[in-house]
């Protein structure tokens, strides 16, 4: 069983949980508390060590006090070929910008492939730095967030992409 290090620190938006590997690379991320956390990584020793994740944390606090745009970690998520295509393609989603889940099938090669598309999102282990909350139903639609609509409405307004209603 791999070793994991995280913090839980508080947001605009809430507690926010981050962990990284022994290298130092994010391998998972939540909205909430350890236990949020630990539902998105699977089996893995979580130790609490603030030190391990203080780039992480001090990128996603600039995030929300509106002094980055984009994150500069090294990631390394868990996840099949597909999900790791996906996840790389949320990537390159800009700041303050959405797309559908079809746009980035019909991006991956495989129109067809919407719902897949949206699988591969919703098991996305490190929501924020790798923006799912960036991807929208074809109507416009808040739908696929694990943390909730209301969450992700707001980081959509933060960033622009909405504006509050």
């Amino acid at each position: 069983m791999s070793t994991h290090y995280y913090s839980t620190f508080t947001t605009a938006f809430g507690d926010f949980s981050v962990a990284v590997d022994q290298a130092g690379a994010v391998v998972g991320t939540a909205f909430g508390d350890e236990t949020a956390l630990r539902s998105r990584l699977g089996k893995c020793h979580l130790m609490g060590d603030t030190s391990a994740t203080r780039q992480v944390r001090e990128q996603v606090l600039a995030y929300f006090s509106g002094e980055r745009r984009t994150f500069d970690l090294p990631l390394a998520p868990a996840g099949t070929a597909f999900q790791q295509k996906v996840w790389a393609t949320l990537q390159r989603i800009p700041f303050g910008e959405t797309r559908t889940y079809g746009g980035l099938a019909e991006k991956l090669g495989n129109a067809s492939a919407s719902r897949a598309v949206g699988r591969a999102n919703a098991t996305n282990p490190i929501c924020l730095i790798v923006p799912c909350h960036r991807v929208i139903g074809a109507d416009g639609s808040l739908t696929g967030f694990a943390f909730g609509e209301d969450i992700k409405r707001r980081l959509l307004e933060h960033e622009g992409a909405l504006t509050a209603a």
